[in-house]
């Protein structure tokens, strides 16, 4: 700890105290992450040893500010795993994960610890807390409870081996996945192949092979769905089959990045884990804290939808056959052919070209004029680029965030393109928590994944990906928001299944009128989007739902599949497991294939929502029906912003998510709204 060179070692001194990332080496982490584990192993040492009677004040508080030097270095080397992985890196993150889910277990497990937290939870009526404190002592109980550590000696032993095997497994997964689809991006040698793409689409194709050292070729780069939205444009029927069987083989060609032995093993030891926490199944241990409680009323809400999702789903099929018979085609629907036909049928049914929306879409306009541009009008934050604040890569930006007064809110670091070195999908973190207990200030990222054009051409984006800016901004806006006195309640730290929420919320401002009126321009003529095209889209709202619910459910429900099984149960084949989980729900339908098949499945087998992916449409009963209430309420108000901010964004995890909601709305949500979205009644 008396080596100054560490910046992990203090707080750093750079404005919301960003992470001096030039200043930070290779040979900083190990040492941080050593140090960082045994102060946090000293602190908790110091709760135990205090001879007198718990307290809020000798045993939770210097429990929430232990571990800071741990917090500082791991928020910053799991963060780049994720947006720029290195060979070092990932080699390090092996290593640690064993490691730091002992030192987890550690403080967890820890017989004196636990005895305080329960001593105190039992004397809870008596202490006269103030909410957010009573709230946090519940939290310790339970999760501390649900961790094991009411368990016998032996009994902790045997968990401590589970998970910190579980932890390797789930890193190798994830490393797996980066390699093998970096391995399978596509590669063509002619720019024909490529035919029905946009100009920026193709240069960044070009770009992508350049990189690769495959000058004159071109690549494109797999997404972490099973579809691609090039599968959309892409005119050429035997380069979309190469497109999504690539996608669609990663992680079971065999070798070294092949996943499915530890699918297999994950879940096995998942679920010895759950009996010896005494629940039946990893999900009915996951959902125990959750909103949901059991993976029974998941499965109810999820079992309910499935069949009106597939029905309309092959009714959208036999429509796009038709299709494909109208067009010349003599040939069975497949599934790479599902989105190339959806947009000629919307194209003919509203006359709306997906394509000729993309030049309206132009991503700086898109985040200054809409995403930024709608946070304003609700919450009156501004945003201002700081080009003197450097993140982890040259081509993450630096955002200061101020209310409408002038004080600070905090940081936003936005990562927009693909790289070789970034994991798949789009996502959020918080570098820096909000928290009066330690002073600490905000600093929020988000990471996509755009292919990045030549230099001097714009960024075009998709309705999808203006869809997913606008949702990864909602998870920030809720990281920025949020103010509590207690680090476990900083941002995102809500239940798994409330936590979509709020960023749901956010995409409806997409579409709000005076929200695309003032972003959806032409990147050349600054044109707006004409109203005929605006209104068609608007039109084209439960278009396609069928596809997009059933292989969104056959994720989720192949995600309880593989967590509802027993102990004692054996599985050898995960195709097989997985063509019998789809069929029991009737989701098994070729052309429809699951949004993530299990061994390219990173949300449960590596990024935590494992037996918790039903969480995006359980949330979504909420998300719907504040839509709702929005627009009962006169929509795009600061009104309405300081209210949502208030009382569901800024207060966190320090209070129950279902009681906020509650507090917002007036009423528990309704599940009405979400099925009129989804085509669903």
């Amino acid at each position: 700890m008396a080596d100054t060179s560490n910046p992990f070692l203090a707080p750093s001194t750079l404005p919301y105290q960003l992470p001096p990332f030039a200043e930070i080496r290779n040979e900083h982490y190990r040492p941080a992450f050593d140090a960082g584990m045994a102060e946090q192993l000293a602190e908790v040492a110091a709760i135990t040893a205090d001879p007198t009677e718990p307290t809020i004040e000798n045993t939770l508080i210097p429990l929430e500010r232990s571990g800071q030097v741990l917090q500082r270095v791991a928020t910053v080397f799991f963060s780049l795993s994720s947006s720029d992985a290195t060979e070092f890196g990932t080699a390090l993150e092996e290593e640690l994960a064993p490691r730091l889910a002992a030192h987890a277990d550690a403080i967890r497990l820890d017989p004196a610890l636990y005895a305080r937290i329960a001593a105190l939870h039992q004397r809870r009526a008596g202490l006269d807390l103030d909410p957010e404190t009573a709230y946090l002592l519940e939290r310790y109980y339970t999760e501390y409870t649900l961790a094991g550590a009411a368990l016998s000696d032996d009994d902790k032993g045997a968990l401590r081996d589970l998970n910190m095997r579980l932890s390797t497994l789930t890193t190798r997964f994830e490393k797996n996945l980066l390699a093998d689809t970096n391995a399978l991006a596509l590669v063509l040698d002619d720019v024909s192949e490529l035919h029905g793409l946009g100009e920026g689409e193709i240069s960044a194709a070009a770009e992508a092979a350049a990189e690769r050292g495959l000058a004159g070729k071109y690549v494109i780069t797999l997404v972490l769905p099973t579809s691609h939205p090039y599968l959309a444009s892409l005119t050429d029927r035997a380069v979309r089959e190469r497109l999504l069987t690539a996608s669609r083989s990663r992680g079971i060609r065999g070798g070294e990045y092949d996943n499915r032995e530890l699918v297999l093993e994950i879940t096995r030891l998942r679920a010895h884990r759950a009996r010896l926490l005494g629940f039946s199944n990893h999900a009915a241990y996951v959902t125990a804290d959750e909103t949901a409680k059991s993976p029974e009323a998941v499965a109810g809400m999820l079992d309910r939808l499935a069949p009106a999702a597939a029905r309309n789903a092959h009714a959208e099929q036999r429509a796009l056959q038709n299709a494909v018979r109208d067009s010349g085609g003599d040939f069975d629907l497949a599934a790479w052919d599902w989105a190339f036909y959806t947009e000629r049928v919307r194209q003919s049914r509203f006359d709306v070209d997906a394509s000729a929306m993309r030049p309206y879409f132009e991503l700086e306009r898109v985040l200054h004029d809409g995403v930024f541009f709608a946070a304003t009008r609700l919450y009156g934050v501004t945003f201002t680029e700081r080009p003197d604040l450097a993140a982890w890569n040259p081509e993450a930006r630096v955002f200061e965030v101020a209310n409408d007064d002038g004080s600070p809110v905090g940081l936003y670091i936005a990562d927009f393109y693909t790289r070789d070195a970034k994991r798949g999908g789009a996502w959020m973190n918080a570098l820096v928590s909000q928290s009066t207990l330690l002073a600490t200030p905000t600093i929020v990222t988000n990471n996509l994944n755009l292919p990045k054009p030549a230099a001097g051409s714009p960024t075009l984006l998709s309705f999808d990906e203006v869809t997913t800016l606008f949702h990864e901004f909602g998870h920030a806006l809720h990281g920025l928001f949020a103010q509590v006195t207690y680090p476990r309640f900083a941002g995102t730290n809500v239940y798994r299944d409330f936590v979509e929420f709020p960023s749901q919320v956010n995409e409806m401002w997409m579409l709000w009128p005076e929200v695309l009126a003032n972003y959806a321009r032409h990147y050349r003529t600054g044109e707006a989007m004409p109203q005929e095209l605006v209104d068609r889209i608007r039109e084209t709202t439960t278009f396609n739902e069928g596809f997009g619910t059933s292989e969104y459910l056959a994720a989720a429900l192949l995600d309880q599949a593989w967590h509802r099984i027993g102990a004692d149960e054996s599985i050898t084949d995960v195709a097989a497991f997985e063509a019998a989980a789809l069929a029991e729900v009737g989701l098994d339908n070729p052309v429809v294939p699951t949004r993530y098949a299990s061994t390219y499945f990173a949300h449960t087998f590596s990024g935590g929502y494992d037996a918790g992916y039903y969480s995006y449409i359980w949330s979504e009963v909420l998300d719907a029906d504040t839509v709702a209430w929005f627009t009962e309420n006169g929509g795009l108000t600061r009104a309405n912003g300081d209210r949502f901010r208030d009382r569901l964004l800024g207060v966190g995890g320090s209070v129950d998510p279902l009681a906020a909601y509650r507090d917002f709305r007036g009423r528990d949500a309704r599940i009405q709204p979400l099925l009129d979205r989804r085509g669903l009644n």
